[in-house]
């Protein structure tokens, strides 16, 4: 005797067409291959969509999508073609119900990263999500990456360097000179340097649209670009001059999030691969006890919205 399928052979109880049926949450390991490097093994939670337009029709084929992303994970590597394989295979098994299809992949991407003065390595790990949609026909591609960064407050800045100011003239002001090696000794002590800003870790979170013309996923070089844009991407080995470097490289890059973004924004403008981005900053205060946030877009028409 024959199975019954109900997805097939039953009428909807209340007619209408979905916009999307699928199934989320599905941890899996998958071989990502990026940037013209190597495929490497991550650990993704994916989310699989299709479209029912048939308003009659009962369900889509779940277990289609399932085995397709399960033949992925199996038997090749998640690359931008294999990516456009899967959802065109995701309407292919959906004949006459879906025109459209949808997927997103969340996974963390280790990276070797080397310190800024000692070049010790330790391993960081990045928070990407991908999201692939075929829409009648129309591909899109959306890449998003989590970089976390220390960020300095130019407004505690000049509040410290005052307070060293004031400090440096009642040290000194009944001096009738001023003795070089003194004044160096002093500054080296906590009578010297009574206030320091205050700073905390951050998060850019960037959202890039990929060109049709793409040929990969360029995670390794959107992390690049915004540590590099940014300039104080959090360490992973540190050494004594790795941490000095790291204070300096603070002191010299005050930025609110305003600032953060904004150079972001200018960095990504730059960038011709990415046909649309969308950031947004997170200052996580060390002063305040809510967050301080800046959020912007490449601002074209029709394109993401703040």
């Amino acid at each position: 005797m024959a199975m019954p399928d109900i997805a097939n052979s039953a009428q909807a109880q209340t007619e209408g067409a979905l916009d999307r049926v699928g199934m989320s949450n599905i941890e899996l390991p998958l071989m990502v291959q990026t940037d013209n490097c190597p495929a490497q093994q991550v650990s993704a939670n994916a989310e699989l969509f299709v479209n029912l337009g048939d308003p009659q029709a009962k369900g889509i084929h779940m277990s289609r999508l399932y085995l397709q992303l399960d033949q992925l994970s199996t038997e090749s590597e998640l690359t931008l073609a294999t990516l456009t394989t899967l959802l065109e295979g995701f309407i292919e098994s959906h004949q006459d119900l879906s025109s459209e299809a949808f997927v997103k992949i969340a996974f963390d991407y280790n990276l070797r990263r080397k310190s800024l003065i000692s070049e010790k390595r330790g391993w960081k790990a990045y928070p990407v999500v991908i999201i692939g949609r075929l829409i009648d026909g129309e591909l899109d591609i959306e890449l998003q990456v989590d970089v976390p960064y220390s960020s300095t407050c130019p407004c505690s800045a000049a509040l410290a360097r005052q307070l060293i100011q004031d400090a440096f003239s009642k040290k000194y002001a009944q001096a009738a000179t001023l003795d070089k090696d003194e004044i160096v000794a002093w500054l080296g002590s906590t009578q010297g340097i009574v206030a320091t800003p205050h700073s905390q870790r951050s998060v850019a979170q960037v959202k890039v649209k990929l060109q049709a013309t793409a040929d990969n996923f360029p995670i390794i070089a959107l992390i690049d670009l915004i540590e590099a844009t940014l300039k104080t991407p959090v360490q992973a080995a540190v050494k004594r001059e790795d941490e000095q470097e790291f204070a300096r490289l603070n002191g010299q890059n005050l930025m609110f999030c305003e600032d953060a973004a904004r150079q972001l924004q200018y960095a990504l403008h730059q960038q011709t691969q990415f046909s649309d981005f969308w950031l947004r900053v997170n200052h996580y205060e060390s002063l305040h006890a809510h967050d301080a946030v800046s959020v912007t877009t490449k601002g074209i028409k029709g394109g993401y919205q703040a």
